[in-house]
């Protein structure tokens, strides 16, 4: 096909990357930490990690792992926020040849369950905050091994003693929990500084993360992201880089979580490979805290979604904070309105670029070009990369033709986890990975998002997918049937709106969130619930989603002149 972005490529990024540089993702750890040795690696709440400390942490928590006799590419789980525990523990995984399957800490029971039967996961490491709900679940899933960790266990004396105390004895942040044969982060630790280890060699194709997504019946799929297409988008976004990105110098701020694969792969695997230094938030809507952190260290780069950067803006003592050494921000995951990125410039003096990916591409598809500004489009094909827009047949569409944007790649996923009908659904029969936008390509190679063709919730960068929370409301006693959209939201990007046919009159609004919160993560639990006496359907009885949109859109409109 005819590439024909290349030509609007800034100076400098090469057209391929060159995919024999690294073996693996243990080979950039093992490079990284012999060539940066003495620099930091990662700070959090006061505590700064070298690479060195890297290295030998993760292999203490890997020579454990080997400890227990696990099959090689058996799954470990983790289940923290930002924090030291976690790059330790996720490089110590892969050390010992096992696939991370990593786990938003804010699941509730039924979806903490699923991901991890659905996983086979036999390890965990989670933060004892979340431990009460794992307790819940653990006898229906195949762990076997539990590692719970404090918010400070790996903070410098005093603070770690102060910290863990704070957080569960004045702020009561814990919730009662036990768990039988759960041993601390710091006994596996020490155990395995006592035990030898057998660092793991995998190849490109092995699996490295099982990383969830939402499925189209309601069930969260894995995407099998190898040790190859990771070190593939890595470098893709380091030759995106070169000469604004320096060796040993950077400073990234990590406020999305590093179990999110945008961070994952921008913040933690790239500025590894670079040999910068990940500044670790661990809870960013502490807006106030997040501003004080960010004042304490002349960091260079941030990455986020629109309502990050909105947060920030709209923080006092945000407009205070040194942006000397600062470069540019990076926004994915959502579209960052132009109104928050003309004072984003305006406070900061630099601008945001916007990235286009998903999970299934580890996720980096596109970028905008760093030398320029902030542009509405989602940019170019990154190198290496080949997308074409093809039309409901299949065929390529000329430029400026609207259709679905697909994707080829190194990057590209191996397939989901033990669901060989999604993943043939997923690609065409030329083996193109349908990423179920619609979209246009114009003559230059830029990009631009026009709708999606799934019906995919965005809220503040997190995908929603309405058949989840339909199947949830659904159990819900007097619940007849039910339809999610997603309405516009100027601060989220979009929310959850909930349509209800109920045959019990006194079922309320307030009764289907509560219900909602109780089974779903909070971004996911309707904002507005509307009851109908039918919804909308087509002639076999599917409800038809986007007539409800129209129908919110509308409605959103008549409030506004109201």
């Amino acid at each position: 096909m005819d590439r024909i972005w290349l030509k609007s490529y800034p100076a400098g990024v090469p057209a391929e990357i060159d995919l024999t540089e690294y073996t693996s993702l243990n080979d950039v750890l093992a490079q990284s930490c012999r060539k940066f040795r003495d620099l930091p690696a990662f700070r959090n709440l006061g505590t700064t990690i070298t690479y060195a400390q890297l290295d030998r942490l993760s292999g203490h928590f890997a020579a454990w792992l080997e400890s227990l006799s696990l099959a090689k590419g058996a799954r470990v789980a983790l289940m923290m926020p930002n924090l030291l525990q976690y790059p330790v523990a996720l490089f110590g995984a892969l050390r010992a040849g096992t696939i991370v399957v990593n786990i938003n800490p804010l699941y509730t029971a039924r979806e903490l369950e699923h991901q991890l039967k659905d996983s086979g996961a036999e390890v965990i490491v989670v933060l004892e905050n979340f431990a009460h709900v794992l307790e819940k679940v653990l006898a229906n899933t195949a762990v076997k091994h539990v590692v719970t960790t404090q918010v400070g266990d790996l903070l410098t004396l005093p603070r770690r003693l102060m910290v863990n105390f704070i957080v569960k004895r004045v702020k009561k942040m814990v919730p009662d929990w036990h768990i039988e044969g759960a041993i601390p982060f710091r006994t596996a630790l020490d155990r395995g500084s006592r035990a030898p280890l057998d660092e793991a060699a995998p190849s490109h194709a092995d699996i490295a993360f099982l990383q969830y997504t939402g499925g189209t019946t309601g069930r969260s799929k894995a995407a099998m992201l190898t040790h190859g297409g990771l070190v593939a988008n890595m470098l893709q976004a380091r030759a995106w880089s070169r000469g604004f990105l320096e060796e040993g110098t950077e400073i990234v701020v990590t406020a999305l979580p590093m179990y999110h694969v945008f961070s994952l792969t921008t913040n933690c695997l790239l500025f590894i490979k670079l040999g910068g230094m990940n500044l670790l938030i661990t809870n960013p809507k502490d807006m106030a805290g997040f501003v004080k952190e960010m004042k304490k260290t002349p960091w260079t780069v941030i990455t986020g979604v629109n309502t990050l950067f909105n947060g920030l803006l709209n923080t006092p003592g945000f407009d205070t904070v040194d942006f000397s050494r600062f470069k540019f921000a990076l926004g994915g995951g959502a579209a960052v309105h132009s109104t928050v990125a003309e004072r984003w410039k305006a406070v900061t003096g630099r601008p945001i670029f916007q990235g286009y990916g998903l999970t299934e591409t580890s996720p980096f598809v596109s970028c905008a070009p760093l030398d320029g500004e902030y542009s509405p489009s989602i940019g170019l094909p990154i190198p290496s990369t080949d997308v074409a827009i093809l039309d409901d047949g299949g065929r390529q569409l000329p430029p400026g033709g609207e259709g679905e944007i697909c994707v080829k790649g190194p990057q590209v996923m191996a397939g989901y986890w033990q669901m060989p009908g999604e993943t043939a659904a997923a690609f065409t029969p030329d083996g193109w990975l349908r990423t179920g936008d619609i979209g246009i390509m114009d003559a230059d190679g830029y990009m631009r998002i026009t709708d999606r063709k799934k019906d995919m919730i965005l809220v503040s960068g997190f995908n929603v997918y309405p058949n989840e929370i339909e199947n949830v409301i659904a159990a819900v006693p007097g619940v007849v049937e039910c339809g999610v959209i997603g309405v516009p939201d100027i601060i989220a990007g979009e929310l959850v709106k909930a349509f209800v046919v109920s045959d019990n009159p006194s079922l309320s609004a307030e009764q289907i969130v509560a219900f909602c919160r109780q089974n779903l993560t909070n971004y996911k639990v309707p904002r507005m619930v509307e009851f109908r006496s039918e919804l909308p359907k087509t002639p076999v009885g599917k409800i038809l989603r986007r007539e409800l949109r129209a129908a919110a859109i509308v409605d959103q409109a008549v409030s506004a002149r109201v």
